[in-house]
This record gives C-alpha cells, structure tokens and sequence, in this order.
C-alpha cells in the first residue's frame, strides 16, 4: 500500500486538532470498494465534528469528512466497477469510519450511490450532504401534499447549505420561497438563489404564541428550538413543516395545538441513515431540478488544508452557501 494525503483529526483532552499528513492507504478501513476521490465539502455536521462535540467522531484518530465524490478504483462487490463515478453521504463517515477528507476512501458497496450522468463530482460535493438534505425536505413536502399553489415555503437558516440549495430548488420547482436569515445584508444573494421575500430570523428566534396567523404552507427549517416552535405556529392549515437541523437548539418549545387544530405535520429529515432507494431518488431529482448555474454562485473552493478553518467558521455563522474542498489541490 502507498500513502496518500488526508486531513487526521486527533483529540488531547477536550481539544481535537485536524493536520494534513500522508496517511498509509492500509488504514482506511474496511469496506469493498476502495474510491479515489476528487471533492468533498463542508457540512455544519463537519463543523460539529471538528469542534470536539461528543457523538460524532466515535475514536481517535480519524478521517473526518462527512461526504465525498470520486471515482471507483477497485472493486469486490458487482454493484461497482473501477471507472463508475459515485458519490456518499453520511452513513458512518466521520463518526466510526474515516471520511471524505482524503485521496482515496475504502467503503461498504451500500454507501455508495452512482453519480447522475448530468453532475460532475466537484457539482455532487458543491450539493453535499446539505443539497441533499435539502431535496429530502423537498421531496417530504411533496409527499405531504404541499405545492406551489398551497402558498409559499419558508426556508430557515437560509445563508446555510441546506438554505441555499432549498431555496434554489423550491423557487425552480414554483414555489414562492420566504427566506429567514440572521443577516439581511446578504439579501441579494439570496433573492438571486430565488427568495421572493427576506425575513429577520430575529421573527422566528423569541419565545411564541403555539397559535399564530398562518403564514406558509411548508417549512425547511434547519434551526431547530424556537425557531421551529414559532414556524409551526404559522403553518397554514394541512401544512408540512420538515425538520433537519438544530443550530439554535434540539429543543421544541411549543404544544400540539398546530398538529390538532391545523392538521399540521411535521416530518424529521434523516440524511444518516436514509435507505438507498430514498438517495437515489434524492440525487436523481437533484440532478433534473436543481439549477446548476444558481448552485456555482453559491460555491466557493479551497483547499484540504483549509478545512479547520472554513469548519470552525461555520459554527459562527460565517459562511455563505457552500464550501467544496478540492482534494487534490
């Protein structure tokens, strides 16, 4: 086995510190398809993990990196061949196996999800697992009856990953997008992605009424706590509020007077675990309705070596959109 280069996260005490190293390939761990791969990203998840917070990387050290897009090397299981683009998210990447934050990946033949013909593997990583959280809440809106004639969507934490790439998709697919942001000086931004209305997350961010008057008839919230609490109480009647983050908080300060009264119902995104028939719609749909040209204005490129960085910042709200690490930069 030869060495490569990749990013090591290892902890002292209650401090994790993340270098670019030359790692022995024979490392990587177990798995049947060995990927060289090309792109990652940075989620808010990897930001997490690279801040210490307990739960997320399992054991030390690792290989953080949530997600990544390559190109198969070698394979022992028929559902791959050497050549075939793919792409993973989640799963136990970053947490119990290393991740995307390298040159190569050795994996289970079912993390993997064959690249649509229509995406390159830098367009798969400036999606990210957060693009592709976003089309599982746009797909669970569609399963719950909402479209573009039920009203207009809210997308919190819009500035965020999840955000741009909801709120890129849902104003293609029709719908009329209310973006809540904590930064109102990046309106343009997002009216370009395709907002028609900018919101002060301040609204949202307070203790609320459980009842309040209907606003919206869906909901990508990625904020959690009362944010959530308060985009529920303003859920129009039959409405569907998707639930896939929780920056401000895991809790969900509110009653069930809108699940009662309003028929509201509220759909938790799970990107970890999702089966594989639910990727493969996810990525296939992205790779029809998302518009690429939108999606390049919210990305910005750097460096393996700049991760720590770029996922320390993303903790405080710093970054805009999304952020691709080239591998072999």
């Amino acid at each position: 086995m030869s060495s490569i280069k990749a990013l090591v996260a290892n902890k002292t005490g209650d401090t994790v510190q993340a270098q670019v190293v030359d790692f022995d390939e024979a490392n990587l761990g177990e798995g049947d398809v060995t990927v060289a791969l090309e792109w990652s990203t940075i989620n808010y998840k990897d930001g997490l993990a690279l801040s210490g917070l307990p739960r997320i990387i399992q054991s030390y050290p690792m290989i953080p990196g949530i997600d990544f897009a390559g190109v198969v090397e070698a394979s022992d299981n028929p559902a791959f061949k050497p050549g075939d683009r793919v792409v993973a998210n989640s799963w136990g990447l970053s947490q119990s196996h290393n991740g995307g934050y390298a040159q190569k990946a050795r994996v289970p033949a079912e993390w993997l999800v064959p690249l649509p013909e229509a995406l390159t593997t830098r367009q798969a990583m400036a999606i990210g697992t957060a693009g592709y959280t976003a089309m599982l809440c746009v797909l669970a809106l569609e399963h719950g009856g909402v479209t573009p004639d039920s009203g207009p969507v809210l997308v919190t934490g819009a500035n965020g990953g999840v955000g741009s790439v909801a709120i890129a998709l849902l104003s293609g697919l029709g719908y009329r997008v209310i973006a809540s942001t904590g930064r109102p000086q990046e309106a343009d931004y997002l009216k370009s992605l395709g907002a028609s209305e900018i919101i002060d997350r301040a609204e949202l961010s307070e203790p609320g009424k459980p009842l309040q008057t209907e606003q919206w008839a869906g909901v990508v919230d990625s904020v959690g706590s009362h944010t959530l609490a308060n985009a529920i109480a303003r859920t129009k009647y039959r409405g569907v509020v998707t639930a896939c983050g929780l920056a401000q908080g895991m809790d969900l300060p509110g009653n069930v007077a809108p699940f009662i009264m309003r028929n509201v119902t509220l759909a938790g995104i799970d990107s970890v675990n999702a089966p594989t028939e639910a990727r493969l719609e996810a990525w296939s749909r992205l790779a029809r309705d998302l518009d690429l040209a939108k999606l390049e204005s919210a990305v910005v490129e750097v460096p393996l070596a700049a991760v720590p960085d770029v996922a320390a910042s993303i903790l405080k709200g710093q970054v805009r959109g999304r952020t691709v690490v080239n591998l072999n930069a």
